[in-house]
C-alpha cells in the first residue's frame, strides 16, 4: 500500500495470486476485491480492501474486510461477550476516546475515498458514534496499523494468536 493507504500495482498482483485463498477463506468468491490489505503472520491474506462499489455499481462501503475464518471466529466470541456495548459506553465517558474514534472514522473514509468516492460518509463498524462490528474495526486496525483505530487495536489485543496452528486454508498454486 502507498503511504496514503491506496493500493499500488504490486498490491493488485497479490490479489491475483491470492484470489483462490480468499475464496476458500470466505467459502465464496470475494465481491469487489481490490487488494490484499494485510497478511497474517502465516503469510496468507487476512484482510482485503474492497472497491467502494460492486461490479454492478452498488455501493459497498466496507473497505476493509476480514477474511481469515479463525480470526473471524475469535472476534465473534468477543462480540458475544458484550464487549461492544461497553466500548460504546466508553465513547461517551472516557476522555479523548470519542476524538480518537472520530479520527479513525476519518482515516477509514480517506482511505476509501483514495480508491473511489461514495455519496455516503458511512464507514464501518459503527464509527464514529458506536461500536457495532468488531470484525470491521479489527480489519481496519490490521490494515492501517496500530494507533489508528482505538477499538480495533483494543480488540486485537484481546484475540488469541489465531495463526499459530498454521494457515487457515491451504494455499493453491
Amino acid at each position: 500500500m502507498s503511504p496514503s493507504g491506496a493500493p499500488t500495482p504490486a498490491d493488485r498482483r497479490d490479489v491475483d495470486v491470492d484470489v483462490d485463498v480468499v475464496a476458500a477463506q470466505l467459502g465464496r468468491p470475494a465481491r469487489g476485491t481490490f487488494t490484499v490489505a494485510h497478511r497474517c503472520p502465516c503469510s496468507l491474506p487476512d484482510v482485503i480492501a474492497t472497491a467502494p462499489r460492486l461490479a454492478d455499481g452498488t455501493p459497498f462501503p466496507t473497505l476493509f474486510y476480514l477474511t481469515c475464518p479463525r480470526a473471524n471466529s475469535a472476534i465473534g466470541t468477543l462480540e458475544a461477550s458484550g464487549l461492544m456495548a461497553s466500548m460504546t459506553e466508553r465513547i461517551h465517558t472516557e476522555e479523548g476516546l470519542a476524538g480518537r474514534y472520530a479520527a479513525a472514522h476519518e482515516d477509514y473514509l480517506r482511505r476509501r475515498d483514495d480508491i473511489g468516492l461514495l455519496p455516503t460518509r458511512e464507514s464501518a463498524g459503527g464509527m464514529p458514534t458506536r461500536v457495532k462490528c468488531l470484525h470491521a474495526l479489527v480489519a481496519h486496525s490490521l490494515a492501517a496499523g496500530p494507533g489508528v483505530n482505538p477499538f480495533g487495536d483494543e480488540a486485537r489485543g484481546l484475540l488469541p494468536q489465531w495463526w499459530v496452528a498454521g494457515p487457515c486454508v491451504e494455499r493453491t498454486g
